[in-house]
């Protein structure tokens, strides 16, 4: 969308607000860095719009429609800084003004579908860092009534002890391109909740890049807590939350569509009711769990295959730094901070401004061998908690600047 052929869509989308300003002012909407909105309607958009954004900047857009009624945020052009995970330049949008619930984060030049709020409040907030800009974004807001829920509006707050959640015009017709849907599962602090998709077909792709559900613990969209990221025909496996909150994010992008999901949750007591053998069946796994580890880790301990041979059969790939290990019952637990990612799968990555880290546990604890301080190209499997996996066959290798280019292939081979 950079150079001579995004001219002509920003200049219509100015003309727009600019009509819609000169209700106040005879003047060219002039964006500035946040603010405070109220009102049925209006724009926003990131500063000098639609010029390159500044760098280093982070500004926060407090929108407030009439009381009784939700806000409705649609993105009219977007061109952040492009990155996966979206690290760098991004915008943020909340529930509330305070402390309120993500509802997403935005990078790149995809435009989400329509955004909103569970209340009559939402926040925006932009963030770039000192590198590469665009021409940044501009999002117009509207007032609807709660219950408005036709094709572009999906989502809400879901507290209820049992509930379904679908995509728009299931089961009648595909779901429309260009959606974004968050649906927020609220259980009592005693309780948690059971999570299963019915039907399920969202496009497929290998990475679930353009359509996608994503599930998370907790009441925001944050990569450290999500449980997984699914797309194509089969439907996820039932999900149990850790705590009494859950996010469900469906995204569309705007091409190809499918037939969608409907999905069914009910809460549940964290803890099933005591019986007297309770605790004779709960001390047996713990007890037998660890006989497989111990024989295990008695085999010769060496590495096989090539990065080619072990791509595919790994649930995540990536080149990192071990920056922490702590032993704890014959196994080694290991924090990696990443130098890059070439298959993520369902690890959970945690992230702390521009640094991203995952947690690895390597169940025998010296095979393979992780030394603090050095760099390494990580094969393994994924559990149930997110962590990464690391057997005596995982695929592990000192890492040099010359598997990138191998690494980078592999990235986009067919599994």
């Amino acid at each position: 969308m950079r150079g001579a052929n995004a001219w002509a869509p920003l200049c219509l989308l100015l003309a727009a607000a600019t009509q819609l300003s000169r209700q106040q002012s005879p003047e060219r909407p002039v964006f500035a860095c946040g603010g405070i909105l109220t009102g049925e309607s209006g724009f926003i958009g990131s500063e000098g719009f639609p010029g390159v954004y500044p760098p280093n900047s982070k500004c926060t857009w407090k929108i407030t429609v009439p009381e009784g009624k939700v806000v409705v945020l649609n993105f009219r052009f977007i061109d952040l800084e492009s990155d996966n995970l979206c690290r760098y330049d991004f915008v943020d949008v909340y529930n509330g003004h305070a402390n309120g619930q993500r509802i997403g984060r935005f990078c790149g030049t995809f435009r989400p579908g329509a955004l909103v709020s569970s209340s009559n409040k939402m926040m925006v907030q932009m963030i770039s860092d000192a590198n590469t800009a665009g021409n940044g974004f501009m999002a117009m807001f509207s007032a609807a009534e709660p219950n408005e829920r036709g094709d572009q509006y999906c989502g809400g707050r879901l507290d209820r002890p049992s509930g379904s959640f679908k995509t728009p015009n299931w089961p009648d017709r595909d779901y429309p391109a260009g959606v974004t849907c968050v649906w927020h599962i609220v259980a009592p602090k005693n309780q948690l909740i059971e999570l299963k998709f019915e039907k399920f077909d969202v496009e497929r792709d290998n990475y679930c890049r353009y359509d996608y559900v994503a599930v998370f613990n907790g009441g925001e969209v944050n990569d450290a807590e999500r449980i997984g990221k699914y797309c194509g025909d089969s439907p996820p496996a039932p999900i149990v939350s850790e705590r009494n909150e859950l996010l469900i994010q469906f995204l569309s992008d705007l091409s190809l569509t499918a037939d969608g999901f409907i999905g069914h949750y009910k809460f549940r007591p964290k803890k099933l009711p005591a019986t007297t053998a309770q605790p004779v069946t709960t001390t047996f796994p713990v007890t037998t769990g660890l006989k497989p580890t111990v024989v295990l880790c008695q085999q010769k301990c060496r590495r096989t295959g090539t990065l080619e041979g072990n791509y595919c059969s790994s649930d995540f790939v990536l080149a990192g730094t071990v920056i922490t290990t702590v032993t704890r019952g014959g196994s080694l637990h290991a924090t990696v901070s990443i130098i890059n990612i070439y298959k993520e799968g369902n690890l959970a990555i945690q992230q702390a401004g521009k640094n991203m880290s995952a947690r690895l546990t390597v169940v025998c604890k010296q095979c393979p061998l992780l030394r603090r301080g050095l760099n390494y190209i990580i094969m393994g499997q994924v559990g149930e908690d997110g962590r990464g996996k690391i057997m005596p066959n995982s695929f592990i290798m000192m890492f040099k600047t010359k598997n990138q280019k191998l690494l980078n292939a592999l990235k986009n081979k067919q599994c």
